[in-house]
């Protein structure tokens, strides 16, 4: 596969997040309401599509506890296939099942979505995930609780001389859903030094994946001609589809990666037939991949 530019997800590509963000979703959701999801539908979420933003994850499996709770006649699979069909998708898609649900099933919308504080659960996750030092760093303020941080388990998944391979021959990017301080810690860990217009966080972008806004803008600043983008989520795939219909004067490739949720064989089938030019064991197959 040709590329003049390589552009990395952080999450289950350069770390792994399985007990660390996804750790975090479930253990919000058990804190705040009592009751959790499984790990299983964490990932149905991401393939229903809409999901980059792990605190929006964690709002819609709050909205799935909560509808349960209140009436809701179906599984998780029933809920997150509901969402998939949707054309938003994310978590407009959750609150449009769930307003749906409840005229079947007939629940309280509205008392459901009571029960549901968006800001609550970022600070409940934040607290889980970074720990009380970090969060007294980033957030700016104390902790709702003291907690030691999943961040801190995050095992790094490129082998030692993996990105020297690709900076040494391609130019190479970053666009992940996570906050730029955030992304800042796990690419120091990776060992990837990437400035600032070579990436793009949640802080600096409005759309998320898989709109092609920043695929598109960072292949500019490359000056490529061919772009592959490496993710570990459905959505990361149709972020480089979607680039390809919307800028026609550049080849964009998406290439999935078998480290994070998607894994084996059935990993390997969804994400060829949303449109994956490739989808390899890990980010470490990649040098031998590109030409």
């Amino acid at each position: 596969m040709h590329a003049d530019a390589v552009v990395l997800d952080v999450d289950g590509v350069l770390v792994d997040v399985a007990d660390s963000y996804r750790r975090a979703i479930i253990e919000t959701v058990q804190r705040r309401h009592g009751e959790t999801i499984e790990r299983a539908t964490i990932q149905r979420f991401k393939d229903a599509g809409g999901f980059n933003n792990d605190w929006e994850l964690t709002d819609a499996a709050t909205l799935l506890v909560l509808a349960r709770e209140a009436g809701y006649t179906g599984d998780a699979a029933d809920f997150t296939d509901a969402v998939a069909a949707h054309e938003d998708g994310g978590l407009a898609a959750a609150r449009a099942v769930l307003r749906e649900a409840a005229g079947r099933d007939g629940f309280d919308a509205d008392a459901v979505e009571s029960q549901w504080d968006p800001e609550g659960v970022r600070e409940t996750f934040q607290a889980l995930y970074l720990g009380a030092d970090l969060y007294r760093e980033i957030e700016g303020e104390e902790p709702p609780f003291e907690a030691p941080g999943y961040i801190h388990d995050e095992p790094v998944i490129p082998e030692p001389g993996t990105v020297e391979a690709l900076q040494s021959r391609f130019s190479v990017g970053v666009l992940t859903g996570r906050p730029s301080a955030e992304a800042d810690i796990a690419l120091e860990r990776a060992g990837l030094s990437v400035p600032d217009e070579h990436r793009f966080t949640m802080d600096d972008w409005d759309e998320g994946k898989p709109h092609p806004h920043a695929l598109t803008t960072l292949a500019g600043r490359f000056g490529a001609d061919s772009v592959v983008f490496v993710g570990d989520t459905l959505d990361d795939v149709r972020t480089a589809v979607n680039a390809a219909e919307a800028d026609g004067s550049r080849s964009y490739h998406g290439v999935g990666v078998l480290t994070g949720g998607l894994t084996g064989e059935s990993g390997r089938r969804k994400y060829e037939a949303a449109g994956a030019a490739a989808v390899l064991d890990s980010v470490n197959d990649l040098p031998d991949l590109l030409e």
